[in-house]
């Protein structure tokens, strides 16, 4: 049996999980993610050598690796528009990986793979997760700001440049907040991580979250998200309401993208997905409240992403195994 290595890049970490060709999870190592870009390729390679030193007499099935990044990533598998990673812009990082590779390891007979990490959550829930029984979703992750990545037809679909999915930059207000890509009220200034935590703090100084300012250690200022996801999942009402607001913009975005795209199925992965039904509900009864595919025939559902955290690794994984396209 054939194993693939997905490596998911992150802002704090490496979670490298070793997966076989019909789904399994062999093994899986996380390592820090490195402070310098520019130690980057150092970091993937601590991270496959961790995972095969894990696997121990299984490495020798490994037959490819694919690594997922909060970039994107041109058919050549240069980078482009790294804000988080500015030393790459324009790092041929597909062949560097690969030579470092052969020179640190000997490995030159594996087929690598470099995506975007909202692409691999796709690839991931098409060859294991969600999408595997349709074949044509959009998966949307929500964390820090918003990916997105889409199945059309069984495959992987990347556009003309490889660059398809960047759904968090789909303006949905140009008056709305200031967007680190240079405009104004893109989606995930409403509808991830940081919107959320926006939200919450302007709740905070309206008096109307007092569970998670009090979580944030009474600091109104220091509202993030996973303070109000805590006190969601204590039950509390304040943060409830936020989850519904951030529901709401959720169901604006998913229409937007559903009527230009028509997928059978929206997936919903990332940090964010992991809040479960106190984001699912609102979000559902707004898009089912609001679309015109929100009920009837050709209504489009809304879940979870099956493989949850770790379906950018999976994901990076299959296109390592070259299991989906």
């Amino acid at each position: 049996m054939s194993i693939g290595l997905g490596l998911d890049v992150g802002g704090t970490k490496i979670l490298t999980c070793a997966v076989s060709d019909d789904g399994e999870l062999v093994a899986e190592t996380r390592v820090d993610s490195p402070k310098s870009p520019g130690l980057l390729l150092e970091a993937l390679v601590e991270a496959v050598e961790s995972v095969t030193d894990a696997l121990g007499a299984r490495a020798g099935d490994v037959v490819g690796a694919g690594v997922g990044v909060p970039s994107l990533v041109a058919a050549d598998g240069a980078l482009f528009s790294t804000p988080n990673l500015p030393a790459l812009e324009g790092l041929p990082l597909q062949a560097a990986f690969a030579e470092r590779l052969r020179a640190t390891s000997g490995r030159g007979s594996w087929h690598l793979a470099l995506d975007n990490d909202a692409t691999c959550a796709a690839a991931g829930e098409l060859a294991f997760g969600a999408a595997r029984e349709t074949g044509d979703a959009l998966i949307i992750t929500l964390g820090t700001g918003i990916g997105g990545g889409i199945v059309s037809r069984g495959r992987v679909f990347r556009g003309a440049s490889g660059f398809a999915g960047e759904f968090g930059h789909m303006v949905i207000d140009p008056t709305g907040p200031a967007c680190h890509c240079g405009r104004h009220g893109c989606f995930e200034q409403f509808a991830s991580g940081n919107a959320l935590a926006r939200l919450a703090r302007r709740a905070a100084v309206e008096g109307q979250a007092d569970r998670v300012v009090e979580l944030a250690g009474g600091q109104p200022g220091e509202v993030r998200g996973e303070h109000v996801l805590e006190a969601a999942r204590e039950g509390d009402p304040g943060a409830e309401a936020l989850f519904a607001e951030l529901g709401r913009y959720l169901a604006v975005g998913i229409d937007n993208l559903v009527e230009v795209l028509d997928p059978a199925l929206v997936i919903l992965a990332g940090g964010l997905a992991a809040a479960g039904e106190v984001l699912l509900r609102p979000a559902r009864a707004a898009f089912e409240s609001s679309s015109r595919r929100g009920q009837g025939e050709h209504a489009v559902g809304i879940v979870l992403a099956g493989l949850g955290e770790r379906a950018g690794a999976f994901g990076a994984a299959a296109l390592g195994l070259g299991v989906v396209g």
